[in-house]
């Protein structure tokens, strides 16, 4: 388990990188966007990605979350219950938890 969430503490230091470089998606922004992936043939598709996705803000955040659902997973847990109840929760919780500026 320990390996397991170090690979999502990675994927989270990538994310903190690619923000710092301001390295974002510029599909959404330029040609040709990805909007229906299964409109690519595959080469396509790579190339694609490659140029306007890879290794941006958007992607490393997608790779820390399909790292904690692999967790989830291998752990066998309903890690969707948990969200919706965590996310309930909090909604009784005080604003900014005791009033923290950060």
């Amino acid at each position: 388990m320990g390996e397991m969430l170090a690979l999502v503490h990675s994927e989270v230091s990538e994310a903190l990188e690619a923000d710092r470089n301001a390295k974002y998606a510029d599909w959404m922004y330029d040609t040709p966007p990805i909007i229906s992936v299964e409109s690519y043939k595959d080469g396509e598709f790579k190339e694609t990605f490659e140029k306007y996705v890879k290794n941006t803000f958007e992607d490393e955040l997608a790779d820390v979350v399909i790292r904690v659902l692999d967790i989830a997973h291998s752990r066998g847990f309903d890690l969707e219950w948990h969200i919706v109840n965590k996310m309930r929760y909090n909604t009784m919780r005080p604003y900014k938890h005791g009033g923290k500026k950060y």
